[in-house]
């Protein structure tokens, strides 16, 4: 029986798990679970100037969440503390539910860890050290759960069940307690 429980190896130990391989998944809207956290520190480069950094890790979940919690996959994202990035800051704080549009924030990444929102995903195309073109995710947008793509749909479920209910007889009504 395979061993399933994390652990140190020894320099001798044997070993033989070639991993779970890379899933692309298809650029479009999805929910996002925070999987980790990481502080970091960016050395410096052509477009952005050394920084701090939070390298955060999202589960990114199926078409049938929360009622399915399917994880795709992960991607792996950066977010720059600097100026130039206080944009996407914000919209991921935002779609955390930490911020609302518009208000300053102080950001608190210890509630970071486990927190969920939309995003987009892109598939970005790079050529590596090897010469090949490769493929990998990105996220290209973090949204604001008021203007979610899926709070519309999320609206539309709700409104269908409460429908059903009211026609079965029950008298609820939102708004009235």
């Amino acid at each position: 029986m395979a061993e399933t429980m994390e652990r140190a190896y020894d320099w001798n130990d044997e070993i033989e798990n070639d991993g779970q391989g890379f899933t692309l998944i298809p650029e479009g809207d999805y929910h996002f679970g925070v999987q980790s956290f990481e502080r970091g520190r960016h050395g410096g480069s052509e477009k952005i100037p050394a920084c701090n950094k939070a390298v955060l890790t999202l589960a990114i979940m199926g078409p049938e969440y929360p009622f399915k919690k399917d994880i795709l996959g992960t991607v792996q994202t950066n977010l720059f503390l600097h100026s130039k990035f206080e944009w996407k800051l914000c919209q991921f704080f935002t779609s955390i539910g930490l911020r609302k549009h518009g208000e300053k924030l102080k950001m608190d990444w210890s509630r970071v860890a486990w927190a969920e929102g939309t995003c987009h995903i892109g598939v970005r195309k790079w050529t590596g050290n090897d010469g090949k073109e490769h493929e990998s995710n990105e996220v290209t947008e973090f949204y604001d759960p008021e203007e979610s793509p899926f709070r519309a749909v999320r609206m539309d479920a709700t409104q269908a069940a409460l429908d059903g209910f009211n026609s079965q007889g029950g008298t609820f009504t939102p708004g009235k307690f």
